[in-house]
This record gives C-alpha cells, sequence and structure tokens, in this order.
C-alpha cells in the first residue's frame, strides 16, 4: 500500500511539473533581421543584420519560453557598402561604442497551440524598450538533415529609431522602422 501510495505521489508531482522546456541553439545561416525604414518619402531602404547569435527554450505543452537574441550592428548590409559605413557612425547604429544589439523575451503568447506573438525588451545603443515580435509563421519539426528537433518561423515588429537616439535625417528619413526577423534554431543535444 505504502509503494502504490509513493508512486501515485510521484507520478502527480511530475504531471504537475508539467513538461519541461527544450533547449535550441540559432542556426547562423537562416537567422537574420531585416529593416524597412521610408527613404526621403519615395521608396523604402532595405537593409540587414546578421547572421544573429542565440538560444531559446520552448514548452510548446506549457506554452512558454524563452529567447535570447544578439543582433550585430558592425554587420549591416544594404547593398550599398558606403551606406552601410555611414550606418554604423556614432549617430546612427553606433557600431564601435555599440557592435551589439539585444532582445531578450520571456513573455510567448499563444492562440491555441500557435506561437502568435514574443514580448521581450530590445536594446539597441545601450537604451533598452520593450518590444513585441508578431509570429506571421511559426513551426517545429525534425530537421531532415541533423534529424533532431527544429523549429523556425517569421517575425515582425515596428519601433521608433528616435526611443534608441537616432535622430539623424529626420524628418527626411522616417523615425518609423519595420523590423522582419527570420529565425529557425535545432534543439540542443
Amino acid at each position: 500500500m505504502k509503494r502504490a501510495l509513493l508512486a501515485a505521489a510521484a507520478a502527480g508531482a511530475a504531471l504537475a511539473a508539467g513538461a519541461q522546456p527544450v533547449g535550441y541553439r540559432l542556426d547562423p545561416t537562416h537567422s537574420f533581421v531585416h529593416f524597412e525604414v521610408m527613404h526621403f518619402g519615395t521608396a523604402t531602404l532595405r537593409g540587414r543584420f546578421g547572421p544573429l547569435d542565440g538560444v531559446a527554450a520552448l514548452d510548446r505543452s506549457a506554452q512558454r519560453g524563452e529567447v535570447s537574441l544578439t543582433i550585430p550592428t558592425r554587420i549591416v548590409s544594404t547593398g550599398l557598402p558606403v551606406l552601410d559605413s555611414r550606418l554604423r557612425q556614432g549617430d546612427l547604429f553606433a557600431s564601435e561604442a555599440y557592435p551589439e544589439a539585444y532582445f531578450v523575451a520571456r513573455n510567448f503568447v499563444f492562440e491555441g497551440d500557435a506561437l502568435r506573438e514574443v514580448r521581450g525588451e530590445f536594446t539597441l545603443r545601450g537604451i533598452s524598450r520593450p518590444l513585441a515580435l508578431r509570429a506571421t509563421s511559426f513551426s517545429c519539426a525534425v530537421h531532415p538533415i541533423v534529424k533532431r528537433d527544429w523549429c523556425g518561423g517569421d517575425f515582425e515588429a515596428e519601433l521608433r529609431r528616435s526611443d534608441f537616439g537616432m535622430s539623424f535625417g529626420l524628418p527626411l528619413v522616417a523615425d518609423r522602422v519595420r523590423l522582419l526577423v527570420q529565425v529557425e534554431a535545432i534543439r540542443d543535444q
């Protein structure tokens, strides 16, 4: 009888604890931050940062997770080297003083089984602000080559660059910046 009670108590404790989060590492060949900003009211200037470095933990059954991304501001590419160099200067990304930006989040929002949003804090130029990344797509499967769990998705967000001390060119270059984040991550071994 004691053994049965102990077994029942152990099973109950295991159920109460729930599933453990699964750890993932970003795949740098498929993880980038793209940005878009209106230039002189005529056309959209586009560029990207990356590859990204980062880790995530995801517990899909408990609908919770956390993520930590490092975005290299010194690796910015618009397709025009002279513009890339200008963007790294002190009045814009200040890449020498702040070679990396960060996104850290622990608030995952699900709708049913679907991940809809990741809410956290974005730090750029040493200034931190709340940021919500809305999922436009997200899924997990077994990676066909490495045969491990694999998750990835596309996310979007908007921010005002002036909130991070980047007011150069206003209003000719818009304050509103659209972010498009693509990530893929493979389960840690």
